[in-house]
């Protein structure tokens, strides 16, 4: 027993009880450190409804690609990786599309387009296996998520009828909706028609004329022109479908000299109208002044931070309504730093 110590003495018995240790440390690493590594990363395509730079969507001044930043943006709080596609407003191309998101492997794919394609779009996806979330138009046997016009529209009307039985009680009153009124391809008509119905039902008595510019803001002044024309006393209200037509608008009015008897209200709160600290654009604090009393937001700029935990949802085998609505409100001078925080105080 010389050559060795005994298997009773302390140095033979400490051995076994540090391998043991060392042997439970390990196994606590591996049961606290297993599941983060773990974690479930999504692949999610977006097949958007235009990239060009030129082109604005839903009958306001977004763009397709300020659409798009809006998902990069939000990605990055969720566990996915965003592969994007180009629908160009094209059957064939969201075809396509739909085709090389299938070859990718996508866990789940968020299709934009208006076109007869979705149908097809929708069955080559579900042979596939791969969820489906449509934005702002069908797709057969997916939810919905979409801008409400109507719901926009009747916000602008009552916005409207408010400030004249405010501001103008019991004084001769008219008004009148403009912009693209026909674009039924952008849901602008359902917008008027909330206008409309709002006002008729606040203000029964004042009428409403339609003024149409086709899409060109250059043609508000001679249009418009003809309304005031009509109407050459009395007070007027304003509803435009968009925020470049209600500056238009605003400068037809100022022209006209009757700035003190008119209020305007639009749709979409893009950058045009409101801005940073510096930007003195017309929804703004230091701008209570403005007859552009407000702008009915459509958030397009946020969509992949409204959008993407609904996919979330999805992913983890949660059921969605089959239709979720935008929430428009109604953005002011009191509440634009709420809404739209100027990058000066970020």
């Amino acid at each position: 027993m010389k050559h060795g110590a005994p298997a009773s003495s302390p140095r033979g018995r400490r051995r076994p009880r540090v391998g043991w240790l060392a042997a439970g440390l390990i196994a606590l690493l591996v049961v606290v450190t297993a599941p983060a590594g773990a974690q479930r990363r999504y692949v999610v395509g977006f097949a958007n409804l235009t990239e060009d730079p030129g082109a604005t969507v839903e009958g306001t001044g977004f763009t397709g690609r300020e659409i798009r930043e809006s998902f990069v943006l939000a990605a990055r709080s969720h566990p996915v990786e965003m592969v994007f596609y180009d629908n160009q407003r094209d059957d064939a191309r969201a075809l396509q599309n739909a085709e090389a998101a299938i070859a990718r492997k996508v866990d789940l794919y968020i299709q934009y387009h208006r076109g007869a394609a979705n149908t097809a779009v929708a069955e080559k996806l579900k042979a596939a296996g791969i969820r489906v979330l449509a934005l702002n138009y069908p797709v057969p046997g997916a939810p919905l998520y979409t801008a409400d016009n109507l719901a926009a529209g009747r916000l602008a009307g009552e916005a409207l009828a408010q400030f004249a039985l405010r501001s103008w009680r019991g004084q001769s009153t008219a008004a009148a909706v403009v912009g693209h009124l026909s674009a039924t391809a952008d849901r602008v008509p359902e917008r008027v028609q909330g206008v409309t119905e709002a006002l008729a039902q606040r203000l029964p008595a004042v009428r409403v004329t339609a003024v149409d510019t086709k899409g060109n803001p250059a043609r508000v002044g001679p249009l418009l022109g003809k309304f005031l024309t009509a109407h050459p006393t009395g007070k007027l209200l304003v509803a435009a479908t968009d925020d470049a037509t209600a500056l238009a608008v605003k400068a037809a009015v100022e022209g006209a000299g009757r700035v003190h008897d008119t209020a305007i209200v639009s749709h979409g709160v893009d950058r045009t109208i409101h801005g940073g600290m510096n930007d003195r654009k017309e929804i703004d604090p230091s701008n209570r002044g403005s007859i552009v009393i407000g702008s009915v937001a459509f958030y397009l700029d946020r969509y992949g931070y409204d959008v993407l935990p609904l996919a979330m949802r999805m992913l983890r085998g949660e059921s969605l309504p089959a239709r979720v609505a935008t929430r428009h409100i109604l953005v002011t001078a009191s509440n634009v730093y709420v809404e739209y925080p100027p990058a000066d105080m970020n």
